[in-house]
């Protein structure tokens, strides 16, 4: 073994052998015929009985690794070496206690018992499939994940609740932050960048909930998006006219609607020569460009202080000299600023917020100014969001699970005391298919631009057919 890894300390006395019991075997002779369910459920008590014979080696040999391995020298270990020490540590052990495994399932052992320590257990292997989506952890034996925005149910558990309570406790400590019965619930960041939500008992009833929206390493661009059916070309034309020209938008949408994903996509038409300064709670935004700030808020500490809010760095963000501020998340009192913001030199800032319409989402900005305590008058409360926003951009997961844009919005200024709007593009359902796969096409409402001109000043001539109705298939 590779001593420099393991600790150094007196021979522990030798366990007593274990060997697993002989399967008893019923004589052919007198063996009754199975029914078909007897057929199917034979198989699956035998896989449930091997899966758990399986867990309480594994629970056997991670004491031995705890025991053996010198966890301070882990620190400067290379991959290679640890997997070779766990090897060899897991190899005397099953020796020790007379357990024979195939081939595969030694494999399959050793590199569980490596994500034990280097990784976070049972996750590592859903962290690593790139068809998913989210993680979604109910208690230690039921685990989610989201498929092409469906829900399926893995065969992935913890052994029980103290194994998923030290992967929780693994992850935020990493990130400097707790939970506990005094402080049950957490948000936190991976070292991938993946979002990562927790709530601990007693306020998770079953079992610890924990929520992972994974990051995504390859950023999706327009095209991508076309290629996908989220919007047509026509609406990336319009859009790419809109970003450039510095108008201010808003992307709305419900939760796993695809609002980041689509705040990512636009951030692509900015100039690469202007300063971008991004506030998020957990910054998962990968704009391209030279010059970009980021900016993180950050919870209260323990003791209830260290809180800096998304207001705090959206104040500071106005003096840096800022070409466009881009806030990942407007949901609270920062809108007053945010607004004053795209109102006072930083066009074509850019934020989301949770609305289900445009017209919703102009009543959630309301909403929001109202219960950051500022007394203003309806009328000036609209007058403000009418100034400051041109663009408000909803973005929709379908029953059938897809993301599509359904709608893009423009506000035109105020008519008496009401926000006028004109929607320009609009996704048409049409029907539904016999696998409950929806049906519909992207169109044009036939309004022209309110921005037609700006467009045209910029060098963006958009020609006028973009904006001509498209009739159903």
């Amino acid at each position: 073994m590779f001593s420099k890894y393991k600790k150094t300390k007196a021979a522990p006395p030798p366990a007593p052998k274990v060997t697993e019991a002989p399967k008893a075997v019923a004589p052919a002779k007198f063996a009754r015929k199975a029914n078909a369910s007897a057929a199917v459920a034979a198989p699956l008590d035998k896989e449930r009985k091997r899966k758990e014979r399986m867990g309480e080696i594994k629970l056997e040999l991670h004491r031995a690794l705890l025991d053996n391995l010198n966890l301070a020298a882990l620190e400067s270990a290379t991959d290679t070496d640890l997997r070779q020490e766990i090897s060899a540590i897991s190899s005397e052990v099953l020796q020790e206690k007379n357990i024979i495994l195939n081939r595969e399932d030694r494999q399959t052992l050793n590199q569980e018992l490596f994500d034990e320590v280097m990784g976070l257990g049972p996750l590592e292997t859903l962290l690593k499939d790139d068809t998913v989506n989210d993680i979604l952890v109910n208690g230690p034996q039921q685990i989610f994940v989201e498929r092409d925005g469906k829900l399926q149910l893995t065969d992935v558990t913890f052994k029980d609740e103290r194994h998923l309570l030290r992967i929780i406790d693994k992850i935020v400590s990493a990130v400097g932050r707790r939970v506990d019965e005094s402080n049950p619930y957490v948000d936190a960041r991976l070292k991938d960048g993946s979002r990562f939500n927790a709530m601990v008992p007693p306020i998770a009833v079953d079992g610890s909930l924990v929520s992972i929206r994974k990051f995504k390493k390859d950023k999706l661009g327009i095209d991508d998006l076309v290629e996908f059916g989220a919007f047509n070309e026509e609406m990336a034309a319009y859009l790419q006219a809109a970003v450039a020209t510095r108008l201010n938008i808003i992307v709305s949408g419900g939760t796993g609607s695809g609002k980041t994903t689509t705040l990512n996509a636009l951030s692509s038409f900015i100039d690469n020569a202007e300063r971008i300064l991004t506030i998020e709670d957990t910054a998962e935004l990968q704009l391209q460009q030279t010059h970009v700030g980021r900016m993180e808020s950050r919870p209260p500490n323990v003791e209830g202080k260290g809180e800096v809010s998304p207001r705090d760095c959206l104040k500071n963000a106005l003096r840096m000299r800022p070409d466009r501020i881009i806030v990942g998340e407007t949901r609270g009192e920062e809108v007053i600023d945010m607004l004053q913001a795209m109102n006072t030199g930083h066009d074509g800032s850019m934020t989301t917020i949770h609305a289900n319409s445009a017209r919703d989402g102009v009543s959630r900005l309301e909403n929001m100014i109202a219960m950051a305590g500022i007394e203003m008058p309806l009328k000036a409360v609209r007058s403000q969001i009418s100034s400051a926003v041109n663009l408000i951009v909803q973005a929709s997961r379908l029953q059938d699970g897809s993301r599509r844009m359904t709608s893009i919005t423009e506000v035109t200024g105020m008519e008496g005391e009401v926000i006028s709007m004109q929607e320009v593009f609009r996704y048409q359902r049409v029907g539904l298919t016999p696998d409950n796969k929806i049906i519909g096409h992207f169109t044009a409402t036939g309004v022209r631009s309110h921005y037609s001109e700006r467009f045209r000043m910029w060098g963006y001539d958009l020609p006028a057919s973009i904006y001509e109705p498209i009739a159903a298939e």
